[in-house]
């Protein structure tokens, strides 16, 4: 498969494979409706919304939804809700979860319940987002934007092979992932530093396997290969990154949030670790970045 270069274009490779079961948690919203809607059409999932259904109906009607496209079950509750909607996972009726209108610490406190919840033993959870930017030549793959707020080293190694792993899955052959910082100066005084240089040499070592790993690197240095050649910066990732490691969540947030604020980027987003792919968007995201997260999703769910 050659690489994804747009969004758009998830869209047309998931068509190609067999349909994937999408449950909706507290669809109670015209986004989340319409996201799944749009998918439904596409012809990349089935869908079940788990909320209120009087609710979902109302939205329907007043939106032009056809209500008759979606399996509905019923649950009032927000929390109860999110719960129901893993537990259908669980009992092998859904390939992918998707964050409705219920908050995002109840739609986790669900995912993570450790009686009937989705996470394996030991896993790490964390959120990986596509962007497509104007400004790149390509897409970018980075994480964690949204759910660990200062990633310990096993929880960056973790972090990196999930960007490798959704890489892989939009036809990157051999990702580049670069491991950021504030400087690409080897400082052992920044701790960002320090566990860059350790996931490079892992990476080299056949640690973390399947990919160009190089850090720490400057976000200049990452993105743009003239400030690499003006560094004398000699590396295989360096001004072509695929993927960004960012040290924590504020730096991963506000690279997230700039590019879709100043940049208006477009993006598909999705919670990795889990027994399936989880989407989980902003309640505030657009119904075509939840489409492109759903197409995402699919991609990657077995």
């Amino acid at each position: 498969m050659a690489p994804i270069t747009r969004l758009e274009q998830l869209v047309e490779v998931v068509k190609s494979k067999p349909k994937k079961r999408l449950v909706a948690a507290y669809a109670n919203d015209s986004h989340t409706i319409e996201a799944v809607s749009n998918a439904i059409d596409l012809g990349i999932v089935d869908g079940i919304l788990v909320g209120d259904e009087a609710t979902i109906k109302k939205v329907c009607t007043d939106h032009g939804f056809d209500v008759n496209k979606f399996r509905i079950v019923q649950e009032a509750d927000e929390q109860k809700a999110a719960h129901k909607a893993v537990s259908l996972i669980i009992g092998g009726e859904g390939d992918i979860l998707m964050k409705g209108l219920v908050s995002t610490d109840k739609y986790m406190r669900a995912i993570l319940n450790k009686d009937a919840g989705l996470l394996p033993p030991k896993a790490v959870l964390s959120h990986v987002t596509v962007i497509e930017n104007a400004g790149y030549h390509k897409l970018l793959v980075v994480g964690d934007v949204a759910i660990i707020p200062q990633p310990d080293l096993p929880q960056k190694i973790a972090i990196t092979n999930y960007l490798i792993q959704v890489a892989k899955a939009i036809g990157i052959e051999t990702p580049k992932v670069a491991v950021v910082a504030a400087t690409e100066q080897m400082l052992p005084g920044m701790q960002a530093c320090v566990d860059a240089a350790m996931i490079s040499k892992m990476a080299d070592r056949g640690q973390i396997k399947g990919a160009y790993i190089d850090g720490p690197l400057a976000l200049d240095v990452a993105l743009d290969k003239e400030s690499a050649d003006i560094k004398k910066i000699e590396s295989k990732v360096a001004g072509d990154a695929d993927c960004l490691l960012f040290p924590n969540i504020e730096s991963g947030n506000v690279f997230y949030k700039s590019h879709t604020k100043l940049s208006k980027g477009e993006l598909g987003a999705l919670v990795m670790g889990a027994k399936c792919p989880a989407v989980l968007s902003s309640r505030g995201d657009s119904a075509l970045t939840k489409t492109y997260s759903i197409a995402l999703a699919a991609l990657v769910a077995k």
